[in-house]
């Protein structure tokens, strides 16, 4: 039989589980090599200075230090400029 029952049965009851994504370690932690400074889908942090980019765009510590973020400007291909914030650890 194709059709479903009335009772005893519900369609919508799978759920997928969290990703866990945002920041990890603030500005003015201290993190070893190895730790996880954001997870994050896209490119929404820059890697900077001691950190590096992950395939799934999660930026990790390469060094022991202290994480600081700052911001600057980057000029994008139609000329226009935006800020884009950038993860440092030093």
């Amino acid at each position: 039989m194709a059709h479903t029952k009335a009772k005893g049965t519900t369609k919508g009851n799978r759920d997928s589980q969290p990703k866990y994504l945002g920041v990890k370690l603030h500005d003015g932690q201290k993190a070893i090599t190895g730790n996880i400074i954001i997870r994050q889908r896209g490119s929404k942090y820059w890697a900077g200075e001691g950190v590096k980019l992950g395939s799934d765009d999660t930026i990790f510590a390469m060094k022991e230090g202290v994480v600081k973020f700052t911001t600057r400007k980057k000029k994008n291909y139609d000329g226009n400029s935006r800020i884009i914030k950038v993860v440092n650890v030093i």
